[in-house]
């Protein structure tokens, strides 16, 4: 299974408008996307209330992943948006 590292970037953390914008991203793929905080258990991360209560903020490290056909992709795309300040 695919997983990639990334730090949070938006200062507000994965919170509102970043969250909706990741949430909109990681449902668009064609298989589902988790993400979770280290040492968290992770969460579906096409879900905006998902991604709020799990309470990731600016500089927290999270951890993206994804398994089937595609994963590897969904999980770059989905990383890249979280090291974005989509705040900015």
């Amino acid at each position: 299974m695919p997983e990639k590292r990334v730090t949070v970037a938006s200062k507000v953390g994965l919170h509102a408008r970043p969250a909706a914008t990741v949430a909109k991203a990681a449902a668009a793929q064609p298989v589902a996307v988790s993400i979770a905080k280290a040492g968290g258990d992770p969460v579906a991360a096409g879900s905006v209330l998902n991604l709020m209560t799990l309470a990731a903020g600016y500089g927290d490290e999270v951890i993206i992943s994804a398994e089937g056909e595609g994963a590897e992709a969904a999980v770059e795309a989905i990383a890249e948006l979280v090291a974005t300040d989509l705040d900015a």
